[in-house]
């Protein structure tokens, strides 16, 4: 069995503690990764913190290059890189491939940081005196990141981060670490130099190692908001600047003008790519009127029962299984109590088997119809392979239904009118809207980020957002002696 390690600086590290990586397909155990603490840690930041010295004084245009050269390994290597993503993960070939190429996006931008880090310069903003405005490296930055995007994710903060002349530690999922360490070989490959990204695997005491790690000055995160609230203030608690991205509650509109195939369509993608297990998935649509929700449910209940689910071994497979065995039992759980709870089951996944493939963790697509919030199938975020109807008797209804909810991560609304789309853009209190869009997630060159309970700390990952959130500001303000000497001054200095 495979065993992945630590790597910090150069090298391999082992450790005794372990916890097992398994083939969600099968349900068999496949490896172990090793699990870090407070020591790990320690031993990154030192290493982190030497090798940041002179990383942060690397010309700009250098650190770009390795960008440039990091694009082109992963652009010949995406096939193994999806490969180690759906192994440990579950996910089909061509989602993996997809999750490559969002991460290539940011790459890509990060390539441009000699124009993304330049400063500014006023000359005489008054008599003799220059003013200077720059963008400084913080020093040692951490990222924390989920098991659903195991590569994606990771390069949605490191190409930012270094790019802007940090050192970085990374503390994947330990569900799916494998994708982690084989960021790291590229990285090297590409010709970053050791000990500007560590990867020390762990669960919960590493977490709270980078946290109360006084040389760290960042720290990013992406996963549950429970967690995310958990790291925001924890981390701020010690001086530490924060971004914490947490869960969402996706609703994408239809209203009665809407193309329902299309509608349909979308939803089944948003829905089910990736077993649901996306913070960006659509899990709740809202159909406006009766008719339209009637017709919207008769169109998706025959796709949910053809969604062909299988392992991501099989080409013509749509969905894959879900992480493990413990969150199959609770999606499986809120399915069951949207249904005691007075929902009803249009299409019921619980009981999907594979054959030959009967111990791993699935799920088939479920269609719920009649949810309402208060429910607990609407009111916590499923993480699954699971769309819920909300039906709504107004616009107005379906807005505040939206507005309402304490996740605003992303939505949607599908419509032939754009006075109702652009009304919708404008009102709905959510940081990422779609219009005929039902996945709106920003490229590489705009920012990601949500509102409420979706996201605390108030940077968005990745685009220009990162700059600002992986750099620090600093103004020089210079006067040079002259013949003239205007004496002392004991007001407050102006410009005048």
């Amino acid at each position: 069995m495979k065993k992945v390690c630590h790597i910090i600086g150069s090298q391999e590290l082992s450790t005794e503690a372990i916890s097992p990586i398994y083939d969600p397909s099968t349900g068999h155990e496949t490896g172990h990764v090793c699990l870090g603490g407070e020591k790990e840690i320690e031993l990154a930041v030192a290493t982190a913190q030497e090798a940041a010295i002179e990383w942060a004084t690397t010309p700009v245009a250098k650190r770009a290059a390795i960008m440039f050269s990091l694009r082109e390994i992963m652009l010949a290597r995406q096939n193994e890189i999806a490969l180690t993503i759906s192994s440990e993960h579950g996910k089909t070939h061509e989602d993996a491939l997809g999750e490559v190429t969002r991460a290539l996006e940011v790459v890509e931008f990060a390539a441009g940081a000699p124009h993304l880090l330049k400063g500014a310069f006023s000359r005489t903003v008054a008599a003799n005196v220059d003013t200077a405005s720059d963008r400084e490296p913080l020093g040692v930055v951490a990222g924390i990141t989920p098991f659903n995007f195991p590569f994606m994710v990771p390069l949605w903060m490191i190409p930012m981060a270094i790019v802007c002349g940090n050192a970085f530690i990374l503390k994947p999922s330990e569900k799916d670490p494998s994708s982690a360490n084989l960021i790291h070989a590229l990285f090297k490959e590409a010709g970053l130099p050791p000990g500007v990204l560590n990867i020390v695997h762990g669960g919960k005491a590493s977490v709270d190692a980078i946290l109360d790690h006084a040389g760290i000055a960042a720290v990013s995160f992406v996963g549950s908001t429970p967690i995310a609230e958990y790291v925001y203030a924890r981390g701020c608690a010690t001086g530490k600047r924060v971004q914490a991205l947490g869960g969402a509650k996706n609703h994408m509109v239809i209203m009665p003008d809407a193309d329902l195939d299309q509608a349909a369509d979308a939803l089944m993608g948003a829905g089910f790519g990736s077993a649901g297990e996306r913070c960006m998935a659509i899990s709740v649509a809202v159909p406006v009127g009766d008719d339209t929700a009637n017709a919207l449910v008769e169109k998706l209940a025959p796709r949910v029962r053809g969604l062909k689910v299988g392992p991501s071994t099989d080409n013509e497979a749509e969905m894959g299984p879900v992480i493990s065995k413990l969150h199959r039992d609770r999606i499986g759980g809120l399915i069951t109590s949207g249904a005691q709870e007075g929902a009803r089951i249009a299409v019921d996944g619980r009981d999907l088997t594979m054959q030959g493939f009967e111990e791993g963790f699935w799920l088939g697509g479920t269609l719920i119809d009649d949810v309402k919030p208060g429910m607990q199938v609407y009111d916590e975020e499923i993480f699954g392979p699971v769309l819920c109807v909300a039906r709504t008797q107004s616009y107005e209804e379906a807005v505040s239904m939206i507005s309402n909810n304490p996740y605003a991560n992303g939505s949607a609304i599908f419509t032939r009118d754009g006075d109702t789309a652009r009304d919708f853009t404008s009102r709905v209190k959510v940081g990422m809207v779609g219009v005929n869009v039902p996945i709106p997630v920003p490229v590489g060159y705009h920012s990601f980020g949500g509102w409420k309970r979706s996201s605390f700390g108030g940077h968005g990952i990745y685009g220009p957002e990162a700059v600002h959130f992986y750099t620090r500001l600093k103004t020089v303000t210079t006067r040079w002696p002259t013949a003239i000497r205007a004496g002392a001054e004991f007001q407050f200095p102006t410009m005048k």
